[in-house]
């Protein structure tokens, strides 16, 4: 049996526009392929959906507050939807739950977009007003704030690559983009403080695992570059993790894939390699900060996998603890099914299933129950 720290949060993340359904914002705006309409109608939903996550015996959970309801238009902010994000986290506080929220999960208000999004100058300085507003709202309910999230994801996917909004293929602007992110999060790290010293400030990277020859080139550009930019602007890391990279791999990935029994896959194709999030974690070590695993998990429609894989995880995850890590808390991705981006709906990522057939049913699979099990007791069981 293996015991984890006392006080140690468990839990499950969301996005709002993955969950909450009825947002206009810049991707809703891209085509009908970008817009999740009503996704889990989470809106309407979220005490139902927190009944949910308080029955796995959660102590935390994550979610972020959607911009593009705040500030619909540009400096005018919507009081009645400040006021509902309030009674979400109230309902949050009342089932024990701590509140961990995040400012900004890749999508972005209209007006914002319109005027360049990322790009445009005055980004950081919008979003430190933002998140000025927001926290000044709320900074007696929730004590833990999350900037930006995975902007190592963030600015490749949408300025690169070009497959996300605003669908840009520049490496100047990559790189633009990418230094903007860091003002930001730098300005409302200091915004938050401002107002209140003793709140946690962090941000969520995606961190991967790389083996071999890509180690040095991938550990610099996709892990670190963006962590040591804002060094001493943060209280805490939000580690989300999924992946294991190197060439070696990639070739072994091919094989894999070709056996459509093999259990090492997600739904995604996505190699199953627990490892991994040990050798990430003991990477971040050096820095000296609480890390919060604030998002890993996997899509898995037949939730033939999932159990294991919190399992597996959990073990090595306790392993990096015994290594020294300061590791004080688990969210696994996700709550429920939800709009999972340019891949629309069908990759299920959630410990609840929801029935887009009937009603947005919610229905707690299998491996809820296990997660519930490891949350009531703080072990995981090694046998």
């Amino acid at each position: 049996m293996l015991k984890f720290p006392d006080k140690f949060y468990w839990g499950t993340a969301t996005s709002a526009y993955q969950i909450e359904g009825g947002i206009k914002n810049d991707w809703s705006e891209a085509g009908p392929h970008y817009d999740a309409g009503i996704a889990c109608d989470h809106y309407n939903r979220f005490e139902e959906d927190f009944d949910l996550a308080k029955s796995m015996n959660n102590n935390a959970h994550r979610f972020s507050i959607e911009w593009a309801r705040i500030e619909p238009e540009e400096g005018k902010f919507n009081q009645n939807e400040i006021e509902h994000y309030r009674r979400v986290i109230l309902a949050l506080k009342q089932r024990g739950l701590e509140p961990f929220v995040t400012l900004y999960h890749w999508t972005l208000p209209v007006w914002f977009a319109e005027q360049g999004g990322w790009l445009d100058p005055k980004a950081p300085e919008y979003f430190a007003r933002f998140t000025e507003k927001i926290v000044s709202e709320y900074k007696d309910l929730v004590r833990f704030w999350i900037t930006l999230n995975e902007p190592n994801i963030y600015a490749p996917s949408c300025y690169l690559q070009g497959v996300w909004p605003p669908f840009v293929k520049n490496f100047f602007k990559t790189i633009k983009v990418a230094k903007q992110l860091v003002k930001a999060h730098k300005l409302s790290f200091e915004a938050i403080k401002k107002i209140a010293p003793d709140l946690q400030v962090g941000l969520a990277t995606n961190n991967t695992w790389f083996k071999g020859i890509i180690k040095v080139f991938g550990d610099y550009v996709y892990n670190h570059w963006f962590l040591k930019k804002i060094e001493n602007n943060y209280d805490f890391i939000g580690l989300n993790h999924y992946f294991t990279h190197s060439l070696l791999s990639a070739v072994n990935h091919l094989k894999v894939r070709q056996n459509t029994k093999n259990n090492q896959l997600t739904d995604m194709g996505w190699r199953i390699i627990p490892e991994g999030i040990y050798h990430v974690l003991m990477d971040l070590k050096k820095y000296n900060k609480p890390i919060y695993i604030t998002e890993n998990g996997l899509a898995d429609a037949k939730d033939e996998k999932r159990a294991k894989f919190i399992i597996d995880h959990s073990k090595w995850i306790h392993k990096a603890i015994e290594g020294g890590v300061d590791i004080k808390g688990y969210f696994y991705w996700s709550l429920l099914d939800n709009f999972e981006w340019d891949k629309r709906f069908w990759p299920r990522f959630g410990l609840i299933e929801i029935n887009y057939n009937n009603n947005l049913k919610r229905i707690p699979r299998p491996s809820s129950k296990v997660y519930a099990e490891i949350c009531k007791n703080n072990t995981i069981n090694i046998l």
